[in-house]
């Protein structure tokens, strides 16, 4: 098997399997903890997405939280993950595939479908690029959180509790990413998530209102009112944003916080949000 080795294990996330289980658990119960009555029922609608940060956990790891809570009761259900997220280090056309059998972290490999890379493989946007996907954390600091709540990857019966289709997004228009999403986009056993910080290295206020604006942008799903300088994964989140006027879902904003909220100066921020579609 190919398997995509942690890059940023030891640096945005603890290398340490039981301290990194330890502090993507905690995330996820204290953004429980502080839900309303009606979301924590175990019969509450499960999103078809979710759109959460991609920083040090120490930074962002409260927002994240706030995201992965609400979807504590897709365990068994959701079986898929389709994990889309903006690349830092090596320019891409369009979309990036990955050739790799499995994507591992400290908690386990998690098993990529590779029948559905292969079939979107065929998409004219989507390329299989192992060097964009080799130091990226932008899919990677969400793996942690999909392992701890959507269930091990080596359950007894040895079928694992989850597949990832991991795309890294680079210079792609709003229509092409969402064909890719479309292809993917199945029933409620497909999960949806896209990585994303927002603004970078404002200060606290001028922070607030950029993310303020694209908050606003992406609940009204309007991806042409959201500029790169907003977020860096404006290009996964304008795809995923035309899917949804699609197929008709609707925006909820989980969490709007910055690295002043969290860790660190208010002189220089970055921004952090989550959001569900329903």
């Amino acid at each position: 098997m190919k398997i995509r080795n942690p890059a940023v294990a030891g640096t945005f996330y603890s290398s340490d399997a039981r301290k990194l289980r330890e502090s993507v658990a905690g995330y996820v119960r204290a953004a429980l903890e502080a839900l309303p009555a009606e979301e924590k029922d175990a019969q509450a609608p499960l999103p078809k997405a979710i759109i959460a940060p991609h920083a040090g956990y120490i930074y962002s790891g409260p927002v994240a939280g706030s995201a992965y809570a609400r979807i504590v009761n897709a365990r068994g259900l959701v079986t898929r993950v389709v994990l889309a997220g903006p690349v830092h280090r090596v320019p891409v056309r369009a979309l990036a595939a990955s050739s790799m059998d499995g994507f591992a972290t400290p908690l386990g490999v998690v098993s990529v479908d590779r029948v559905a890379v292969d079939r979107i493989g065929k998409l004219p946007q989507v390329e299989i690029n192992d060097l964009a996907h080799a130091a990226e954390h932008s899919l990677e600091v969400h793996l942690p959180f999909l392992q701890y709540v959507l269930g091990p990857q080596e359950p007894p019966e040895g079928k694992p509790a989850f597949t990832l289709v991991p795309l890294a997004v680079g210079d792609a228009e709003a229509e092409a990413t969402a064909e890719v999403f479309e292809a993917l986009w199945g029933g409620p056993e497909t999960l949806f998530v896209i990585s994303t910080d927002l603004s970078h290295f404002h200060t606290y206020d001028t922070a607030r209102a950029l993310d303020a604006a694209a908050t606003r942008a992406i609940e009204a799903l309007r991806p042409e009112d959201i500029a790169p300088r907003q977020a860096c994964g404006a290009a996964p989140v304008a795809g995923l944003l035309v899917a949804a006027r699609k197929h008709g879902l609707r925006v909820k904003t989980l969490d709007l916080r910055n690295s002043g909220d969290t860790a660190g100066s208010r002189d220089s921020v970055v921004g952090y949000g989550a959001w569900a579609l329903y």
